[in-house]
């Protein structure tokens, strides 16, 4: 009921997928991502699959590497390659900041 709640929280999710494909392309790491709301998808493809085929062929060996090093990094992101992640009211721009952080570490020793 709060104005501007689904804004914010669209901005917010949008802020943390830029981060993760910014960090991905800066270091060279095949990577996509798309969010809708506080809804988002990780791709390990060079672009946001839109098909079944698509999804199937992106590297799920590269989404297991990463969600396992960001579940060690204190990231909790859904396990697996074909589930949606969410961002929440309770994730504060600090939260974005350290993921992609922690992001930035991990794709830097990819």
């Amino acid at each position: 009921a709060q104005p501007g709640f689904y804004a914010q929280l669209a901005a917010k999710t949008q802020r943390l997928m830029d981060g993760l494909q910014a960090e991905a392309k800066r270091h060279g790491v095949t990577f996509s991502a798309q969010a809708v709301g506080g809804m988002f998808g990780l791709y390990f493809s060079k672009a946001v699959p839109t098909s079944y085929a698509e999804v199937m062929s992106g590297d799920k060996e590269a989404f297991n590497r990463f969600f396992h090093a960001m579940l060690d990094a204190g990231v909790y992101l859904a396990p697996s390659a074909f589930e949606a992640g969410f961002v929440s009211a309770a994730h504060s721009d600090a939260d974005i900041t350290a993921t992609v952080a922690a992001a930035d570490k991990i794709f830097s020793n990819w």
